[in-house]
């Protein structure tokens, strides 16, 4: 690979209508760099060229090819390259109702699956995800499905446990998770920081360090976050990108735009397009047989 080449971008973010419950996004990124960010639900992704460098909660990892990165729901964590080159990877994000499914049919696990690992060295796990993403980007629905879940029995038999419960301990704790419903309910005009302290009868700072530690960022890189998130199902439901950033509580759309990039890694109009593809794909019959 050339120089130019080695460091050129591109993502594609996508769906395929045949793996309900699962986003696939495979990417090469350089100058890229992820803000601490959580997901719904599970992130599961082999590094296939170059350093991914991880930043979760109290410490960070470097990924590199034959490298699976293993990160549960809602564990902020950041990502950028780890050398000049920057770094490629394919990417699972399997749903909560997903991982529960398999965990049921292999009967292992009590209550909700998570991963205890955040990143193993596993070439056949690796490879067996850039083989899902294969399967399903030739439309082999067949293959595709085995492929993935006999991955995802793999973490979980290897890499596994019970989910622990996000409990809220002492009035920090609650004043903290009231806060993040204040935010989800009034996301599109939130109250300052001042003012939700005062309706939490807390003080400002005291908030903002019991809302670090429950969620591992401020209130205002969390209520981002949580934008884009809400934009994304609003996305998927064929929402546009002007009106979604509206909805969410973005000024415009270059304001969505921005973040959304660079929380997802590619742009709304991009993301949204490729689901309107598979789902043009899936009404014409095509997308799935071996």
């Amino acid at each position: 690979m050339g120089t130019d080449e080695g460091r050129r971008e591109w993502a594609r973010h996508w769906q395929y209508p045949q793996l309900p419950g699962l986003d696939l996004l495979r990417a090469h990124y350089v100058r890229h760099t992820f803000p601490r960010h959580a997901h719904d639900g599970y992130v599961i992704a082999a590094v296939t060229g170059g350093v991914e460098e991880i930043g979760l909660p109290g410490h960070s990892v470097r990924a590199g090819p034959g490298s699976v990165v293993l990160i549960n729901p809602e564990v902020p964590h950041s990502a950028r390259a780890g050398v000049p080159e920057g770094w490629a990877y394919a990417t699972l994000y399997p749903s909560r109702d997903l991982i529960v499914e398999v965990a049921d049919e292999i009967g292992t696990l009590r209550g909700t699956p998570g991963f205890t690992a955040d990143m193993v060295a596993d070439l056949q796990g690796a490879r067996a995800i850039t083989e899902i993403h294969r399967a399903a980007e030739a439309g082999n629905a067949l293959a595709a499905d085995t492929l993935l879940r006999g991955l995802v029995v793999r973490m979980l038999t290897r890499h596994a446990g019970p989910l622990p419960s996000r409990t809220v301990q002492g009035a920090g704790g609650a004043e903290a998770a009231a806060a993040r419903a204040v935010l989800q309910e009034r996301m599109a005009d939130p109250p300052s920081l001042e003012q939700l302290a005062a309706e939490l009868g807390t003080s400002p700072f005291a908030l903002l360090r019991a809302f670090r530690e429950r969620y591992g960022m401020p209130p205002h890189t969390w209520l981002t976050d949580a934008r884009v998130r809400r934009a994304c199902r609003l996305l998927d439901a064929g929402t546009p990108p002007a009106e979604a950033a509206v909805t969410v509580g973005f000024t415009d759309q270059p304001h969505l735009n921005r973040h959304f990039t660079r929380i997802v890694g590619v742009p709304p109009g991009a993301y949204r397009r490729e689901r309107a593809v598979e789902s043009r794909r899936r009404d014409r019959g095509c997308g799935g047989g071996g």
